[in-house]
């Protein structure tokens, strides 16, 4: 024992080493993160240990923005974006009343507003590209109450000032494009997004808080992320490089110099980097930036449907897998659905041969598709796949397709539950009624609208939860119409009956838009 201690001792003085190898078997398979799996991380070939050559190289190339303009102001004040964790993103808006007058006679109250943020130069002539908000001169509401924007002003890295004139903008894809006149401009290109990948470097540089240019590094948290907004642009790079208010417009880098994103909006509950941060792909900005600089018109691919997710509830109300395909709750007449056949209630799952998924929206793919192009539609009807073909048309502006949504109507109706609605009640913690032309009238219910109101609801019930509230309209259950007590409990009993525990309501509340809610089936 002494002898081998001494000769470990002496080979460890020395600086020799030992190594044990374990043979693995022909063909087994090996842990993710075994030895010799992973390349070491070390810089590659012409990555920098330092971050300093590429941050002087760009930084002239990112100016700062900063817009005056006058914005209604409701009387009592008050931010309607304050605690959410998206608010605002990025802008920084400073309302100031010298008068600190809220009496204003009764004439709508403005006040003046800045707004600080980032953007960065495409060409040498002094084109500038930036996000709509920065230069919106403060929170659009799909162009309701949109605030107008007196100046705009571009600060170049060495202080110089240019008044920027508006090229173009974009509110879908929140982009926009400016011009400033100037010549011998440094400027930076777009790179190609497309080939980011998750723990991929990137460098963020922009003028936070309005402190002037600063420059961050990070890495690709994920490619892909959708942050709830539901459009067709609903999908970004997430990065942890440290991004603020101010931040917004700014271009992020790879570490060829390239831009890949614009950074747009982040997620902090409190208003302050908490490592989760969003930029827009240049794979998506890249062509409506040309489009804005040649004059054109943004023009952007539509089917006229109304879609869901398809959630755990839902698909399983409807005996499908989950997270495959998107649901269609509404089909606007005349548009390239209706005129393909599309029906509410259809699972779309492809269109053009390309898998409807949470990363790859129906939504996204239909807007990046070309109009008048004819598509083909894979979906799922009555439990059978079939395929239509649409031809796509132009989706409308954005204010309109908001009208068209509608609203919600929380009140409630004043009837009482019929002698059958305990047993809808003990299935799925909802008490219905047949839904009158008075109840309707109480609603705001159009009075085509036919179905059973919820005159109950069970506040320990899965329905319950799922935020279903008295005055809701059940259209239907499992792609079943409820006209009467008897068409929901058959539709319930027939679910129970082919061994499901959920059940699909199509739901209306007041004027605005149906959408499914998949509801579990209590114990009989």
């Amino acid at each position: 024992m002494r002898y081998a201690y001494a000769i470990t001792a002496a080979m460890l003085a020395s600086g020799a080493t030992a190594t044990m190898v374990m043979q693995q078997p022909v063909g087994a398979q090996v842990a993710q993160n075994a030895p010799g799996t992973i390349a070491a991380a070390t810089p590659r070939a012409g990555a920098p240990l330092s971050f300093a050559d590429l941050a002087a190289k760009l930084q002239p190339a990112v100016v700062n923005i900063s817009t005056t303009s006058r914005v209604p102001v409701a009387q009592g004040g008050g931010n309607p974006f304050a605690g959410t964790p998206f608010g605002d993103l990025f802008g920084q808006f400073g309302l100031r009343d010298p008068n600190n007058n809220n009496n204003n006679g009764g004439r709508p109250a403005t006040r003046e507003a800045t707004s600080l943020g980032s953007g960065f130069i495409i060409s040498a002539d002094g084109y500038v590209v930036t996000n709509n908000h920065v230069i919106s001169g403060g929170p659009e509401q799909q162009g309701r109450n949109a605030p107008t924007v007196d100046s705009i002003t571009v600060t170049l890295p060495d202080r110089k000032e240019y008044k920027a004139r508006l090229v173009g903008r974009d509110v879908v894809s929140d982009l926009a494009l400016l011009k400033i006149d100037a010549t011998n401009l440094p400027f930076v290109q777009f790179g190609d997004s497309t080939s980011a990948r998750v723990g991929d470097w990137v460098v963020a540089i922009g003028n936070p808080f309005g402190l002037g240019g600063t420059v961050t590094a990070g890495i690709v948290s994920a490619i892909h992320r959708s942050i709830g907004l539901g459009n067709a642009y609903d999908r970004y790079i997430q990065t942890d490089a440290s991004i603020n208010q101010g931040n917004s417009g700014g271009p992020m880098f790879d570490l060829k110099g390239n831009v890949i994103g614009i950074n747009t909006a982040i997620f902090s509950p409190t208003g302050g980097n908490v490592g989760i941060g969003f930029a827009i792909p240049a794979e998506q900005a890249r062509p409506v930036i040309e489009t804005l600089k040649s004059g054109g018109k943004i023009k952007r691919g539509y089917l006229g449907v109304g879609i869901q997710p398809m959630t755990d509830d839902i698909a399983a109300g409807l005996g499908l897998p989950k997270d495959i395909g998107e649901i269609v709750a509404r089909v606007e007449p005349g548009e390239a659905a209706a005129r393909a056949g599309i029906r509410q209630g259809d699972v779309i799952v492809k269109v053009n041969n390309k898998d409807i998924t949470p990363d790859n929206t129906l939504s996204y793919i239909v807007a990046n598709t070309a109009v008048g192009s004819r598509v083909p539609i894979e979906l799922i009807r009555d439990g059978k796949r079939q395929t239509l073909t649409a031809v796509v048309g132009e989706r409308p502006p954005e204010d309109q397709l908001a009208a068209a949504a509608g609203g919600d109507d929380d009140d409630g109706p004043n009837g009482t539950p019929s002698q059958g609605a305990q047993s809808t009640r003990d299935s799925i913690g909802l008490g219905v009624q047949a839904l009158t032309p008075d109840i309707a009238r109480q609603l705001g219910i159009p009075a085509t609208v036919r179905g059973l109101v919820v005159s109950s609801v069970d506040g320990s019930s899965d329905a319950a939860s799922e935020g279903i509230q008295r005055g809701d309209v059940i259209l239907s259950i499992n792609q079943r119409p409820t006209i009467s007590v008897a068409d929901a409990t058959g539709a319930i009993n027939a679910a129970r009956a082919a061994g499901r525990g959920t059940v699909l309501l199509f739901v209306q509340r007041g004027a605005g838009s149906p959408r499914y809610i998949g509801v579990k089936i209590g114990a009989k």
